[in-house]
């Protein structure tokens, strides 16, 4: 049976997960909880995987993860670049800031795929589902036609369906108030979607 203050702690770390696609921090828990040092928060991580109901996975950034997420299928952390726009193409830079864990046998994914992470921003692709705080998993390959993707088009990157018509291809909104972007210069395809996360609010079910 979990303390009251254990409790919290797995009621706080699923909720986190939920929203950020990732474990808390051990300093983000010390700050939350008020704990005197992050010794602390370690010391309750402990107890609640004494207790079984997080488990440690070795050699990973952040590497909690719960003991369903592990039946479910092999747990991957794909590195999350910044963010990408849903709307007009606009110019990005692609830092990374952190990782989000996903199960690769539930969603489908390729277990040997080159996938990277990207949070939406904009509401371009509304009738695709996808929504502003989303987070698309994309994979690094050649893209097929209607394949949503994300892609550098004449130096500014963007969110869009994939489409080639008369042997010329263009990226093309889900949402009527956009238009089709056609390319004058340049069209380099970076990923391919091929998994969404939702973390929006007003999200599509």
């Amino acid at each position: 049976m979990l303390t009251d203050r254990q409790q919290q702690l797995l009621e706080f770390l699923r909720q986190y997960h939920l929203e950020h696609g990732l474990m808390p921090s051990t300093r983000e828990m010390q700050n939350h909880f008020g704990f005197a040092s992050q010794t602390a928060a370690v010391s309750h991580l402990r107890a609640l995987e004494k207790k079984g109901v997080i488990k440690r996975v070795p050699g990973k950034a952040r590497a909690l993860v719960f003991p369903e997420q592990l039946e479910r299928g092999e747990i991957v952390d794909v590195p999350i670049y910044g963010h990408i726009a849903a709307g007009m193409a606009s110019e990005t830079v692609q830092e990374q800031e952190g990782c989000v864990s996903i199960d690769v046998t539930s969603l489908g994914v390729p277990r040997n795929a080159r996938t990277f992470a990207l949070k939406v921003r904009g509401d371009s692709m509304i009738d695709a589902h996808i929504v502003s705080g989303d987070c698309v998993i994309l994979e690094l390959r050649e893209p097929r036609r209607g394949d949503v993707v994300a892609a550098l088009i004449d130096g500014e990157t963007t969110l869009k369906r994939y489409v080639i018509q008369d042997g010329l291809p263009y990226l093309q909104a889900e949402n009527e108030m956009y238009p089709d972007l056609v390319p004058v210069r340049e069209l380099v395809i970076q990923g391919v979607m091929v998994a969404l996360l939702r973390q929006g609010e007003g999200k599509v079910a």
